[in-house]
């Protein structure tokens, strides 16, 4: 007999639930409306108590517009760093080219791309930008420290980094010469 799966952390659905009602402008009371079920039910899957049944979380799914897997899936990492080459890589048959997709963009959103030179001695202190933002990464040539306050992490040539760009970050070189490519994706 195989085992049984555990079921889903209920932290994952209670901050889906949250984001997906926040992005609709649903109030709880709404949504526990077009989905069908009790207003309390709602508010205890937001606090992260309950054990919704997958009837549950498809109804509101559906009412919140949503693929089931919005409300199920785990959250993003904070934080994803691949090291020059560890990415999935293709080449062509044609060509010595190879290519590592470091992030696919999602439907509807926009990216602006910048080329950075930086240089040691002082850091870019970031403000966070608008809400959904992520920056995205690539080391050309030196050395730099970039991410979150707190959450930085060293990267070097070929390292890619992605994080959220709508809490406080920084850009800090620690080698001279340093160029990155920056990708501000906004959703």
């Amino acid at each position: 007999m195989s085992e049984v799966p555990s079921r889903l952390p209920m932290e994952w659905i209670a901050a889906s639930l949250k984001r997906e009602r926040g992005r609709a402008g649903l109030s709880l009371s709404e949504l526990a409306k077009r989905a069908g079920v009790a207003k309390s039910t709602l508010s205890q899957l937001e606090a992260g108590s309950g054990n919704p049944s997958m009837e549950t979380i498809w109804a509101l799914a559906v009412a919140l517009g949503v693929a089931f897997s919005a409300l199920v899936e785990p959250p993003a990492p904070a934080i994803q760093v691949i090291r020059a080459g560890e990415g999935p890589t293709v080449h062509s048959e044609r060509s010595s080219y190879l290519a590592s997709l470091l992030s696919a963009c999602p439907p509807g959103a926009r990216r602006d791309i910048y080329y950075v030179w930086l240089e040691p001695g002082s850091v870019r202190d970031s403000e966070p930008h608008i809400p959904g933002t992520t920056e995205h990464i690539v080391v050309a040539e030196g050395r730099v420290k970039a991410g979150p306050r707190g959450d930085a992490v060293e990267l070097g040539p070929g390292d890619y980094l992605s994080y959220r760009g709508d809490v406080p970050h920084a850009y800090e070189a620690l080698a001279a010469g340093t160029k990155f490519v920056l990708i501000m994706q906004h959703v």
